[in-house]
């Protein structure tokens, strides 16, 4: 199956990247950033078997049940919304106000933690915080912040109550009566039948009193022993721990295969990401392009020597055949040949020098040419 899927995705990496028919295959993935289609098939298929079969997947420490479940339709009837002055995103730190509530939630190595605290006469009179499990997102944090300080603001809410937040996602997802997140809808519901309660953004890390405690009361709970508060875990969460595990099992096939091995030793590392080489990057780093010595290995030549007299590597083309002297580049010893060809690779100038050799040498073929 892998063999099948390599070869239906080899077309699309050829077409992409221009390269020689003969690039591996193994190497073309790792430039361009796509990783072997069996395992994103693989990754696939677990997230469907999980999420809309409702069954365990295997090697995964988590059941159907641990997950979140998204919901669909309305959260109340289509003409019932908030009043407009209920949703502020703007930077609502100076407003003059003598009672508030204000939210966060963070993300730490040791775990996540949410927070919320009472700010009267610019004095901490309340306050209140949990752990969350390290698997929970910072998101999940914040609108369990936003949750419980819209709970607590419900006695006071006889007269106008703010309640701060510096995250914006968090406020757009309890402002939309469709939101897709449970809690999020909870208090949706909540803000609908209490209009006196008020959200606003405010900036992060600018000095407002209740916003820097309640940023203080998230970390410390973040990084307290406690047993944590269980929230279900995010689908997020689970995409995420299935790409890691995607990539891992690339980068094992990569640092073991037999194929691609030049390009190796320049990327060693798989990613998502598409390395910064343009057509003549990916011909020169490979070896697969117009070389004497590529040529006469897959049997396109009789020889293997550059007509200046030398082995038609790719490396002689860039440091020392005299008709490519324009852009020359120092010569490294043969112990250090992997090196070099890691430092021109990072190098935007060296690899400006390497594509212009490249062109020349694909505009003057005849010149290159032995017999």
């Amino acid at each position: 199956m892998a063999r099948k899927l390599d070869t239906i995705q080899r077309r699309f990496l050829l077409a992409i990247s221009g390269a020689y028919r003969t690039t591996p295959t193994a190497a073309l993935q790792v430039i361009l950033g796509l990783p072997p289609l069996h395992l994103k098939l693989k990754s696939e298929v677990e997230q469907v078997t999980i999420f809309r079969l409702g069954k365990n997947i295997p090697n995964h420490n988590h059941a159907p049940e641990d997950f979140e479940e998204t919901e669909t339709g309305w959260s109340s009837h289509p003409s019932c919304h908030l009043h407009p002055e209920q949703i502020s995103l703007q930077d609502g730190g100076n407003l003059m106000v003598t009672k508030a509530i204000y939210t966060d939630g963070s993300k730490l190595e040791k775990g996540v933690g949410a927070a919320f605290c009472l700010l009267e006469n610019n004095i901490i009179t309340h306050s209140w915080s949990t752990k969350l499990r390290s698997e929970n997102t910072v998101f999940q944090a914040e609108l369990l912040a936003l949750k419980e300080a819209v709970h607590f603001a419900l006695p006071l809410a006889s007269k106008t109550i703010k309640i701060f937040t510096d995250n914006k996602a968090s406020i757009l997802a309890v402002s939309n009566p469709k939101s897709p997140n449970k809690m999020a809808r909870s208090v949706f519901n909540i803000l609908l039948n209490h209009p006196n309660i008020h959200l606003n953004w405010i900036k992060a890390h600018v000095g407002y009193l209740g916003n820097e405690k309640a940023d203080a009361l998230a970390k410390e709970a973040a990084e307290s022993q406690s047993s944590p508060s269980i929230v279900k875990l995010s689908k997020a969460f689970l995409k995420s721990s299935l790409k890691k595990s995607m990539l891992n099992a690339w980068q094992k096939l990569w640092t073991k295969g037999d194929t691609g091995r030049s390009t190796h030793t320049i990327i060693s590392s798989v990613s998502l990401r598409q390395a910064n080489w343009s057509r003549e990057d990916i011909i020169f780093f490979t070896g697969h392009g117009p070389f004497q010595f590529y040529l006469r290995r897959f049997n396109l030549s009789t020889t293997s020597t550059c007509p200046c007299g030398l082995e038609g590597t790719p490396i002689h083309y860039a440091t020392e055949c005299l008709f490519t002297i324009s852009w020359h580049m120092k010569k490294p010893a043969p112990q250090h040949a992997d090196q070099w060809l890691r430092n021109v690779a990072g190098n935007p100038s060296s690899k400006s020098r390497i594509r212009s050799i490249i062109q020349h040498i694909h505009h003057n073929q005849p010149l290159f040419r032995p017999d």
